[in-house]
């Protein structure tokens, strides 16, 4: 697995109070589960909470939830960009020590995809790819629909707000 330690370092560089005292900063990985389907090969998800624990962290939670967010954005974008899952996906849970610190706990629901290939001399590859990106809409401008060589409607598109999350084009199987 790879994004524990992708998001650790991540808050270790984006915070101040974590990079003086990186001992502060505990990830766990609880409720772990690989899912494969019937499908030929032996690639696989691993569904997992993510647990990271601050102690006695004397920052503004503010300081590590923006950070946080950042990580998502691209490394697990669908807690962000669908509503239904956005709703509960990033869980919580402060002790307040005294007037300046806290003890702070974050879950994360969390999967990786894992690519096994089978190579020609037998030996299997494991490749752990990453999310799809998120681009931007396109640009606002005027469209046509044409159709049997006639301009059919022309408009202007709406103005582009968030963005898209690109979907790798499935290859083809062999025998198909």
């Amino acid at each position: 697995m790879k994004k524990p330690n992708s998001l650790r370092a991540h808050l270790l560089a984006s915070i101040p109070a974590l990079r003086q005292n990186p001992d502060r900063l505990l990830v766990f990985v609880d409720n772990g589960h690989i899912r494969a389907t019937s499908a030929p090969g032996l690639s696989f998800t691993y569904d997992y909470q993510l647990n990271v624990i601050l102690t006695d962290f004397p920052g503004s939670p503010d300081a590590v939830s923006v950070p946080l967010l950042a990580w998502l954005l691209v490394n697990q974008a669908d807690l962000l960009t669908n509503l239904e899952k956005g709703k509960d996906a990033i869980g919580f849970d402060v002790d307040v020590l005294d007037a300046g610190s806290v003890d702070l706990s974050l879950t994360l629901p969390l999967s990786e995809r894992i690519i096994v290939k089978r190579q020609s001399n037998g030996t299997l590859h494991i490749e752990h790819p990453d999310e799809p990106p998120l681009t931007p809409h396109l640009p606002q401008a005027t469209v046509q629909l044409i159709g049997d060589g006639q301009v059919l409607a022309e408009f202007a598109s709406g103005e582009p707000v968030g963005v898209d999350i690109e979907t790798p084009h499935p290859m083809p199987r062999r025998g198909r």
